[in-house]
């Protein structure tokens, strides 16, 4: 079963393709990237995970061409920054 595994950066996305088999799930998705960089430079099972834009656990089974989305954290809560935004006129 083909899947993408995609971990986007502000410059850059990096995406892999690989073949699992039938019942894999997202945690057999992120041990088969886990050693190629730069996808070995992150903590994976601590990441934030989602399939197609849909946040989901480790544990969730995937189906063939899901898009296993690792997301990276906020810089600044989305909220706080229009606050900002607003208050200093920009």
């Amino acid at each position: 079963m083909h899947v993408e595994v995609v971990y986007a950066l502000p410059d850059i996305q990096h995406r892999l393709h690989l073949e699992l088999l039938e019942g894999a799930t997202v945690r057999t998705a992120l041990e088969a990237v886990g050693r190629i960089p730069p996808f070995d430079t992150l903590d994976l099972p601590a990441q934030t995970v989602g399939i197609f834009g849909r946040i989901v656990g480790l544990d969730e089974v995937l189906g063939p061409d899901d898009r296993v989305e690792i997301y990276r954290p906020l810089q600044a809560d989305p909220k706080e920054a229009r606050r900002r935004r607003v208050e200093t006129g920009s």
